[in-house]
């Protein structure tokens, strides 16, 4: 028996397929090969084509069918990039692009709706400013294209769209809602407050469901189309961060997740909820969320991390491997001789209060630096934002003594996990998991096969730990304390 985990991000749709009784990866497909593109019509803009991602996630699921027959999955595991928006007509079809996380239009709407509802009522209520999440995004539609808002029959998560596509039926998880700033956390229900205060119809809002449970079954077109059977469950679906914590097992208070794609996460797990004054890090429902047992996942993201340091690679490292990037950068000393990088490029960031400062390189000495000084600053002004984010963590009573991640993406760069260890003082454990197998994993426990946490994660296997390198927290504490004073000068000037 297997489950099959789709794993829809920004770059690219992976999609995997999970032995239940083993807990191993049997097979995995990513499309495309290349990036997915990322539409910007203006500044500050990030729009995707929905049936983009149903396009990739069809071909990663062809792709696993040549080699083993889809009548073996018993059932589906979603996850997918988190905050965006999906607009479907009355006959379910996307009126427009999506507008995804990494789009900052609806900072502003955002900003007026929070002195609209008040600042502490939100912060009671909310654990967040209204910010440039889902519900400010759709609102940004009504006001700018009120053709198109007007066509609305239900907005949705990219996630919800896709258990749309593979069963028919439209739904959402109170995890979702959370993340689209619809979930009162005092009241313990949506928040139609929020949505009444856009002048947004109820009926537009999908019914919410539990992350971990069966929310709707595939149909006859997904069993003509892929040759899974009408009627599998479709378990589990959670955002990209909270399914990273959750494939890590990390679902306890105290416990904690990161991961350095697109954009890097830190993501703590609390049972009490929790607000950041300034609305830096975010508090969302986490997947294992109940009344009887709350967990709240507090959330640091930085949308210009992984991106960054692909963007140093297609245009400075002239397209080289990144074992050949990580080379050139272990050749340098820590702190890059004096060079700066702040990976602040990829749009409005919440841990700096919404605000864009752009992507910089600083300090250069064209005598002395080269590329693999430009490599190693990157890397490890990646790992200066998660330290200045896991500050604010701090304030917020956490400790991260130990930061578990998969063994991917920017963790598998040792100066950057290493710079990030010597950086927070954590351990960082290093497993063999990942977001598509994670989801599958999740949907073995959402449908029943799993009938414990404990079973669900007998299989994760721990396979290194990175511990502070003492010989380099001198010059990386120096480094820091300069790069934090230039984003501060930044800052000042905004």
């Amino acid at each position: 028996m297997k489950t099959l985990g789709i794993d829809m991000g920004s770059s690219s749709v992976k999609v995997s397929l999970m032995d239940i009784a083993t807990g191993e990866c049997v097979a995995s497909s990513t499309n495309p090969k290349s990036e997915m593109p990322i539409d910007a019509p203006a500044p500050g803009w990030a729009e995707q084509d929905p049936e983009m991602w149903w396009r990739y996630i069809g071909e990663g699921i062809r792709d696993i069918a040549s080699k083993y027959p889809m009548s073996d999955v018993r059932a589906i595991g979603i996850t997918y990039q988190m905050h965006g928006l999906v607009t479907l007509d009355a006959e379910g079809r996307p009126l427009r692009k999506a507008i995804i996380w990494c789009d900052s239009r609806a900072v502003e709407t955002g900003a007026e709706a929070m002195a609209a509802l008040g600042r502490e009522h939100c912060l009671e209520h909310l654990l967040n400013s209204p910010g440039n999440f889902t519900a400010s995004k759709a609102a940004w539609v009504k006001r700018n294209e009120p053709e198109t808002f007007a066509r609305i029959d239900k907005f949705m998560l990219p996630g919800d769209y896709t258990a749309y596509r593979l069963s028919g039926k439209i739904s959402t998880t109170e995890s979702g809602l959370s993340e689209q700033i619809l979930w009162d956390f005092k009241e313990g229900r949506r928040a139609d407050f929020v949505a009444d205060n856009y002048g947004i119809p109820l009926s537009m809002i999908p019914d919410a469901g539990l992350s971990i449970g069966t929310e709707a079954f595939t149909n006859a077109e997904t069993e003509r189309m892929f040759g899974i059977p009408e009627g599998t469950p479709i378990s589990y679906r959670a955002g990209d961060q909270p399914n990273n914590a959750f494939s890590l097992n990390v679902l306890d208070a105290g416990e904690i997740a990161a991961t350095g794609g697109t954009s890097g996460v830190v993501y703590g797990v609390a049972d009490t909820p929790k607000a950041d004054p300034l609305s830096r890090v975010n508090t969302f429902l986490h997947v294992n969320h109940s009344a009887a047992t709350p967990r709240y996942g507090i959330l640091l993201c930085i949308n210009g991390t992984g991106i960054m340091n692909s963007w140093i690679r297609r245009n400075i490292a002239q397209g080289m491997d990144y074992d050949t990037m990580n080379s050139l950068a272990a050749a340098v000393p820590a702190g890059s001789e004096g060079l700066l990088a702040i990976p602040f490029g990829n749009g409005a960031e919440r841990v700096l209060e919404n605000r864009y400062t752009g992507a910089s390189l600083s300090g250069i000495d064209l005598n002395r630096h080269t590329t693999g000084h430009i490599i190693r600053a990157v890397h490890e002004g990646i790992a200066f934002s998660f330290r200045y984010g896991i500050d604010v963590m701090r304030e917020m009573g956490l400790r991260p003594n130990v930061i578990r991640a998969g063994k991917a993406n920017l963790f598998l760069s040792p100066i950057f996990r290493e710079t990030l260890a010597t950086l927070t003082g954590a351990e960082i454990e290093l497993f063999n998991t990942d977001g598509a197998l994670g989801a599958a994993r999740g949907a073995a426990l959402g449908a029943g096969y799993y009938r414990s946490r404990e079973e669900a994660f007998a299989s994760l296997k721990r396979l290194e730990v990175v511990r502070p390198n003492p010989e380099w927290k001198e010059s990386l504490d120096t480094a820091y304390a300069a790069w934090k004073a230039e984003v501060e000068s930044k800052l000042s000037r905004m």
